[in-house]
C-alpha cells in the first residue's frame, strides 16, 4: 500500500530567526510536521555561557515563546513539532514545554532525545556535543509524541527522523534516506531556500522578496521530494534558490551524516511548476563509522578599535597611528599575543560627505590575559587623541576585553555515544548505532564537458553569469558557485580552477583550496581551509562566517565569452 507523502516544513533557520514564522507556517496551509533549526556552532557556545549563569537553562527560550502562541494551533491541526531547540539541555526544555502545555490546558505528548552531550569527556571544553542522526527522533514519533525536542543533531536529522517514522524505512534504505537528507539540507536554513540571501535577487520584483515564506518539502516514500512553500506567501522557489542552499556549507560529492552518506553529485532538480522544484535521483551510501563532535571552548579575550581616517594621505595617516600603537603595545607590561591590522579603503576622492571621504583602520587584539587586551589597548588608543594624525577619532572608544570562543571538531566511533529516545511517558529507548558503515573517502572526480570553442570575450564580473553562496564550517569556509546554462557550465568548469580562485580571492593564496565538481547542479564547491582561524566565535576576520565571501568572488572580473553575456 502506498503511504501518503509527508508534508514537512521549517519555521526556524537559526536562534533568532523570525518569531512569527511558526504561526505563519501553521496557518498558511496543510502540514504534517513542522521543524525548527535553532543551533549553530556559535549558538552552542552562547548556550554554554548561558548555562554557566543558570544551570537550568541552556536551551533556546524563544522556542517556548513561539509555542505559547502556537501550541493550540498545532494541536488543533494535528501538526507534530520537531526542533533542536533543546541545545545543551533538551530534558530541561521538554519539562518546560510540559509545564507550558499544562498551563494552557493543551493535551500534548512531549518527548526528547539525549546522548549528544560529551562534555564530561572533554573537560577543557565549555560544550562538547556529538551530531546525532534522526533515529532517536523517529523512535519518539513512532511512540506517539506530538513534540520532540533534541540537543545537537545534524540539521537534516530533523527531516530524516520524521521520514523514517512516517514511511517505516529500514536503516539500510540508503537512497531514500539520502533523499530525505537532501530535503532536510534544503529546509534547514529557512528562507535561504525561498529567495533569502539569493545571488540573483535582482532578477525578481523586490516586493516579492520583502517577506519570504518559509519552505516546506513534500517528501515521498521513494525518497524524492518537492521543495515548495505555502501558497500566497512571499519569496520564490526555483532551481537557483534550491541549488544555492544545496551548496551551502557542504564540500564534496559525499555529504556524510550519521544516518546515511548522501551523494550530492546524484541530485537532479526539475522545475515542476512555479514555486515547486522536484528533487530526484539521490543516491545514498552507508554512513561513516564515526560521529562528528563539536567542541566549544573559551579561547581567551579580545578587543578592538576602529580608527577613522578622513580625506587626504590615508596611507600615511594609517602608518603613523599604527607605528604609535605598536610602540605603545611593545612598551606595555604584557603585549597581546595576537595583533591584527586591517585598512578598509571606504574613502572616495572629492567626496560629498565626510563619511564617504573616510577610511577605517581596524585593530583587533587577542590574548589569554584579559588585562593585555583591556587596559593596555584602551589606554594606548585614548592617549593618542591629541597626538596622532589630523582628524583623529575612532568609531567608539575601546571598552573592556570580551571573551571569545573557539570551535573545533573531533570524531568518535558511533558506538561510543549513548543515543537515547526519552518518550513522553518517561520510558528510555536506546538507539543502536548504524549496523553497517563505510569509511568516508573523496568521490572520484567526474569527467568534464568539452570547453566552449574560442571566441570574443569581454572583461566583466563573474557574477554576471554565476551565482554563489558561502558559509563557515569551523575554521574553514566553503564557496558554492553555480551557473544556469550548459554553455556557461562548459566555460565555468574549465576557467574557475582552484588556482584561479586563489588569484581572485587573495586571502586564500597561502591557504589550501580544494575544488569539488557537481555537474548535475552545474556547480563547483570550493573549501578554503583555515581562512576563519579558530571559527566564527573567534572573529578572526571582518566577515567571521564567510557569509559574503561568495559575493566578493562574484564581484571579481574575468574575461567572459561574449556569448554568455
Amino acid at each position: 500500500m502506498t503511504v501518503a507523502p509527508l508534508r514537512i516544513g521549517n519555521a526556524s533557520g537559526f536562534y533568532g530567526d523570525r518569531f512569527d514564522a511558526m504561526r505563519e507556517m501553521l496557518t498558511g496551509g496543510p502540514l504534517d510536521v513542522l521543524t525548527g533549526d535553532y543551533l549553530a556552532e556559535l549558538t552552542m557556545l552562547i548556550l554554554g555561557r548561558d548555562r554557566l549563569k543558570n544551570p537550568s537553562g541552556g536551551y533556546a527560550r524563544t522556542f517556548l515563546g513561539q509555542l505559547e502562541e502556537c501550541l493550540g494551533l498545532a494541536h488543533e491541526r494535528g501538526v507534530r513539532i520537531v526542533a533542536n531547540a533543546g541545545g545543551l539541555n533538551p530534558a530541561g526544555l521538554a519539562d518546560a514545554v510540559r509545564q507550558l502545555a499544562e498551563r494552557l490546558g493543551i493535551p500534548v505528548r512531549v518527548a526528547h532525545v539525549e546522548g549528544d552531550d560529551l562534555t564530561a569527556g572533554h573537560p577543557r571544553s565549555l560544550a562538547a556535543h556529538a551530531y546525532l542522526g534522526g533515529a532517536g527522533i523517529a523512535a519518539c514519533l513512532r511512540e506517539g509524541a506530538d513534540i520532540v525536542v533534541t540537543g545537537r543533531v545534524t540539521d537534516a536529522a530533523l527531516v530524516t527522523g520524521p521520514a523514517v517514522a512516517h514511511f517505516g524505512w529500514a536503516p539500510d534504505a540508503y537512497d531514500r534516506l539520502a533523499g530525505a537528507v537532501v530535503a532536510g539540507h534544503v529546509l534547514e536554513c529557512g528562507t535561504q531556500a525561498t529567495g533569502g540571501n539569493y545571488a540573483f535577487f535582482t532578477d525578481h520584483d523586490p516586493a516579492r522578496l520583502r517577506h519570504s515564506g518559509f519552505p516546506l518539502a513534500e517528501l515521498h516514500e521513494d525518497g524524492t521530494s518537492v521543495i515548495t512553500k505555502h501558497g500566497g506567501t512571499g519569496g520564490l522557489v526555483d532551481i537557483g534558490t534550491v541549488t544555492a542552499q544545496l551548496l551551502y556549507e557542504t564540500s564534496g560529492a559525499r555529504y556524510a551524516g550519521p544516518d546515511v552518506t548522501a551523494r550530492l553529485d546524484s541530485v537532479r532538480l526539475t522545475q515542476e511548476a512555479p514555486d515547486r522544484v522536484r528533487v530526484s535521483g539521490v543516491r545514498g551510501e552507508a554512513p561513516p563509522p564515526t560521529l562528528k563532535v563539536g567542541l566549544n571552548r573559551l579561547g581567551g579575550y579580545r578587543n578592538e578599535v576602529a580608527f577613522v581616517l578622513t580625506g587626504l594621505d590615508i596611507e600615511a595617516k594609517a602608518a603613523l597611528v599604527r607605528d604609535q600603537m605598536e610602540a605603545a603595545l611593545d612598551a606595555a607590561k604584557s603585549r597581546p599575543t595576537e595583533v591584527r591590522w586591517d585598512l578598509a579603503r571606504t574613502d572616495h576622492p572629492d567626496a560629498p560627505t565626510e563619511e564617504t571621504a573616510s577610511a577605517l583602520l581596524r585593530l583587533v587584539v587577542r590574548d589569554r590575559d584579559q588585562d593585555a587586551v583591556g587596559r593596555t589597548l584602551s589606554g594606548a588608543a585614548i592617549e593618542l587623541a591629541l597626538a596622532s594624525y589630523p582628524g583623529f577619532h575612532v568609531i567608539a572608544p575601546p571598552g573592556k576585553a570580551s571573551p571569545y570562543g573557539v570551535f573545533e571538531d573531533v570524531y568518535v566511533p558511533q558506538g561510543a555515544v549513548e543515543h537515547v529516545a526519552v518518550l513522553h511517558d518517561g520510558r528510555r529507548v536506546p538507539v543502536a548505532p548504524a549496523a553497517d558503515t563505510l569509511v568516508l573517502e573523496p568521490a572520484p572526480e567526474p569527467a568534464l564537458p568539452e570547453p566552449l570553442p574560442p571566441g570574443p570575450t569581454r572583461r566583466a564580473p563573474l557574477g554576471v553569469v554565476a551565482g554563489a553562496r558561502s558559509g563557515d564550517k569551523g575554521g574553514n569556509a566553503n564557496v558554492g558557485v553555480w551557473v544556469r546554462s550548459d554553455d556557461a557550465w562548459r566555460w565555468l568548469v574549465h576557467q574557475l580552477t582552484a588556482d584561479r580562485f586563489q588569484n581572485l580571492i587573495t586571502e586564500s593564496c597561502h591557504l589550501k583550496v580544494v575544488r569539488h565538481t557537481l555537474p548535475n547542479l552545474r556547480a563547483l564547491n570550493f573549501v578554503v581551509e583555515g581562512i576563519l582561524g579558530e571559527g566564527v566565535a573567534s572573529q578572526h576576520r571582518f566577515d567571521p562566517q564567510a557569509k559574503a565571501l561568495g559575493e566578493w568572488l562574484r564581484s571579481r572580473h574575468l574575461d567572459i565569452p561574449e556569448a554568455l553575456l
